[in-house]
């Protein structure tokens, strides 16, 4: 990376969940490590996340939304990226579609994970309107990120556990893009049970990819976070999107492992952080051999 140029800018949209490890306590130190420089607008604070724990508080943060956004467009904040996340209510996808709007002309990628349901659930507190709402932000995003389960309820599908067939991947990519997204990268794909990845599809070139790691078995909060949050470093630091999708597979693989050898509750999230070094290495080096 040259010195002399300004850092990319992206500006993350996520919860802020006290302990657990997922959203902007993912986000930030990830996009920070690739060299990206993280501004945050946060939806809600919680005391924890929401997966698998009862009792949580939640701050709903809807009300200081819209000035936080016209705030810096006041300021004439450059941001290269707009990633966005857990939103937690209806009318925050609105404010925030306000905001892609806002900042359009001058951010070169918008992207959307409709961070709203997993294994054929809504999370808690959601429901229909939720995926009307993503839907919407997925309409204006230049890549939209969801899982198999977000992909479904935004399309009207029925949710499908999987495996996956190329052609079921392929119709549910190109049923998200109708919705209005440019790109897709569709996470949780896999064509039989010993492999996790996800798939890309570029619709300007209806160019179609898939990565796929071993799978870890067991189920553990915020890697979908993880995930888009590597993939947006790296389309900043000019990626390609396969190449994003791949280096984002084998970051979310490699914290995986480190935390079933550790056995520790897999409600916490996973141990990504020993990860970071190695990642921005890794960035920067692919990025000198461009």
């Amino acid at each position: 990376m040259n010195c002399a140029q300004r850092l990319p800018r992206a500006a993350a949209i996520h919860d802020i969940s006290g302990f657990g490890k997922c959203s902007l306590t993912v986000a930030l130190p990830i996009l920070s490590a690739c060299g990206v420089e993280a501004a945050c607008m946060p939806t809600a604070v919680l005391s924890t996340h929401t997966g698998g724990i009862k009792g949580y508080t939640f701050r709903d943060l809807t009300e200081d939304m819209r000035a936080i956004w016209q705030h810096w467009k006041s300021l004439g904040i450059p941001f290269d990226a707009i990633y966005s996340g857990y939103m937690g209510s209806v009318e925050q996808t609105e404010i925030i579609g306000e905001m892609f709007d806002a900042f359009r002309k001058d951010t070169k990628l918008i992207l959307v994970d409709p961070a709203m349901a997993d294994n054929g659930k809504f999370y808690a507190m959601f429901d229909a309107r939720m995926a009307q709402g993503q839907a919407a932000l997925c309409a204006r995003a230049d890549v939209a990120v969801p899982n198999l389960t977000d992909a479904a309820l935004m399309t009207g599908q029925e949710y499908h556990a999987g495996p996956y067939t190329e052609s079921y991947l392929r119709d549910m990519c190109r049923r998200l893009c109708d919705l209005g997204a440019k790109n897709v990268v569709l996470t949780g794909a896999r064509y039989h049970d010993g492999q996790l990845g996800a798939c890309c599809y570029q619709g300007e070139k209806e160019q179609f990819d898939v990565y796929f790691t071993q799978r870890v078995q067991g189920s553990y909060h915020g890697t979908g976070d993880v995930y888009a949050s590597v993939l947006t470093a790296a389309l900043l630091n000019d990626f390609s999107l396969p190449e994003g999708m791949q280096l984002a597979a084998d970051f979310v693989y490699e914290c995986l492992e480190r935390t079933r050898l550790q056995e520790t509750d897999s409600r916490y999230g996973v141990d990504f952080e020993r990860g970071l070094p190695r990642l921005g290495m890794k960035m920067m080096r692919m990025e000198a051999e461009k």
